[in-house]
Parts: structure tokens; C-alpha cells; sequence
């Protein structure tokens, strides 16, 4: 039987799985903005109360941090995947701002890959969110990490695609730069979700 010397602190695994629901929350209201006849400041309102509710979390979990003699695991790890978790919530309002900002709802449809590229942050948020709780036991993880991983791989494809189609002259010049700014975030939000995925996993490596 394997004893462990750290306490069970569950505020750290609450504030996680707070910060992963709120990555729920941020890619559903992206989602909206597919929506026919949406009103889009409505939704990027919303995705920054969203966002502002998060780095209050992050907050939360840095005092957490400080005031906390011992940890449940590494205090770098802790800080690690919670910043990485806020990361994740930046990239994620700023898509859905400069959507909204640069006007690009008007147009009369997304690109397809755009949309294809949502999809798979939707996908990564709601793995993610369940996969929270289980640092608790450190079982069940595994899963989660080769999966994030491979839905990574879809949205690198995707944001290919989508260049490929920004650059074949559908769009006009400045479109396409307004466009391609909003397409970076996205594909920085798909990298965000696996990073936090790979700290997962050197949390579970050094608990195991």
C-alpha cells in the first residue's frame, strides 16, 4: 500500500475544475457566433465576464498557493496548470472580441474550417473539464492526455485548411488579415488545451 505525506487539499482540485468549466462556458458562447441572427456583442459581453471570472479564479488559487503550508503536489505544478488554464480562457475571449471588433460576423458565412476549428476547442474544454476532478485520485488521466493530444493534431489540420482557404483569394486583403488574427487565437487556444494536458501528465508521472 502506497502512503502519501500530502494532504488532501480539495479547494486546489475545486479551483481547477472551476477555471475547466469556465473553458466550457468560453467555447460554447463561441459557438453562438454561428448562430443565425445572433446578437454578437451580446456574446462577446459575456465571453469577458467569462474571462474575468477566470483570472479571479487564477487569483484565488495563486493566494491558495501562498498560504498553503503543504500541497497536494508540486507548488510549480500548481501554478503551472492554473496559469496554463487562464492561458487557455485569454485566447478564447480574444477570438470571440476581435470577431466581434473586426466585424467579421457580417459577412455572410464563416469559412467552414473556422467553424471546424470551434468545434474541436469545444471538444478539448469538455475533456478537459471532466478530467479535473480526477486529480484527486490520479486515475483516469491517461485517457484524457492522449486524447487532447490527438484532437490537437484535428485542430492543426483545420487551421491549415483554413489558411490554405484565407489565402486563395476568396477573401479580400483586409478580410483576410482581420480574419487570420482571430484564426491565430484559436489555433493558440487548441496549443493552450494540450499544454495543459502535458502538465497534467507530469503531475500524474511524479505522483504515481
Amino acid at each position: 500500500m502506497k502512503f502519501s505525506f500530502r494532504p488532501v487539499e480539495g479547494a486546489f482540485y475545486d479551483l481547477f475544475t472551476k477555471a475547466a468549466y469556465n473553458l466550457v462556458k468560453g467555447t460554447e458562447l463561441l459557438n453562438e457566433l454561428a448562430l443565425p441572427g445572433v446578437d454578437v456583442q451580446s456574446v462577446s459581453d459575456r465571453l469577458s465576464d467569462v474571462e474575468h471570472d477566470s483570472d479571479s479564479i487564477t487569483h484565488e488559487l495563486y493566494k491558495k498557493i501562498n498560504s498553503t503550508f503543504i500541497t497536494p503536489f508540486d507548488r510549480e505544478d500548481i501554478y503551472s496548470l492554473g496559469s496554463q488554464l487562464d492561458d487557455v480562457m485569454d485566447h478564447l475571449e480574444a477570438a470571440g472580441n476581435l470577431l466581434y471588433l473586426y466585424g467579421l460576423t457580417e459577412l455572410p458565412s464563416l469559412p467552414r474550417e473556422m467553424h471546424e476549428l470551434v468545434t474541436v476547442l469545444d471538444q478539448q474544454a469538455k475533456i478537459t473539464a471532466e478530467a479535473m476532478p480526477r486529480l484527486r485520485s490520479m486515475k483516469g488521466l491517461e485517457e484524457y492526455w492522449i486524447e487532447i493530444n490527438r484532437l490537437e493534431n484535428d485542430g492543426d489540420r483545420a487551421y491549415r485548411m483554413l489558411l490554405v482557404r484565407l489565402f486563395s483569394g476568396e477573401y479580400d486583403a483586409l478580410t483576410v488579415l482581420k480574419m487570420k488574427e482571430v484564426v491565430d487565437e484559436l489555433e493558440a487556444a487548441c496549443d493552450a488545451f494540450e499544454h495543459v494536458a502535458n502538465t497534467v501528465e507530469t503531475i500524474a508521472v511524479k505522483e504515481s
